[in-house]
């Protein structure tokens, strides 16, 4: 008797700092738990942080994915099969993170979160401190920038300006299909 073929879902919410990038994936959560649907979520800004970087991964992209195949076993090892993954890039990481779930498919929804300029200067400015500010709001905008050019086809931009949290992550819920 053959093994059942291993089905992945994956949502990957990316943007630039200060799009609700976060706090849209714990919503997404929060609702998903909610109507009984099984899932877990992944912040991505944890899963590449350390210093000095290994040498011939600069980018620490094998390190990503090590730590995401890592804690993903342990959730598919509990019959998880749906994973909310959020970080900047994220979207343009489908194929790298698809690597690290494992499986036989996965099938990928890629969600780029956006905002105005002022939106994200104003969203960083009451949670950053310091003489970083300025350099994060610019690196955010350039990030932002690039994603929107970068975007892999059939991603779908999710503007956040103005709208409750609860708006966003209800669409993005509705895009994955869960």
């Amino acid at each position: 008797m053959g093994q059942e073929a291993s089905t992945y879902d994956l949502l990957l919410i990316g943007g630039g700092s200060g799009v609700g990038k976060s706090t849209v994936g714990r919503e997404a959560s929060a609702m998903l738990r909610d109507a009984g649907t099984a899932h877990c979520l992944i912040e991505g800004d944890g899963m590449d942080r350390i210093h000095p970087a290994p040498d011939g991964d600069p980018h620490r992209t094998a390190v990503t994915e090590r730590n995401i195949a890592a804690v993903w076993a342990n959730y598919a090892a509990l019959g998880q099969r749906r994973l909310i993954y959020t970080d900047t890039v994220s979207i343009l990481e489908s194929q790298m993170i698809g690597r690290a779930m494992g499986g036989d498919e996965v099938r990928v929804t890629c969600v780029l979160l956006t905002a105005e300029e002022a939106t994200v200067r104003q969203r960083l400015a009451a949670r950053e401190t310091g003489a970083r500010l300025g350099a994060r709001i610019e690196r955010s905008l350039r990030t932002g920038h690039r994603l929107a050019q970068e975007a892999p086809v059939g991603t779908v931009r999710v503007p956040t300006d103005g709208r409750a949290v609860q708006d966003v992550a209800a669409q993005v819920v509705r895009l994955a299909a869960w």
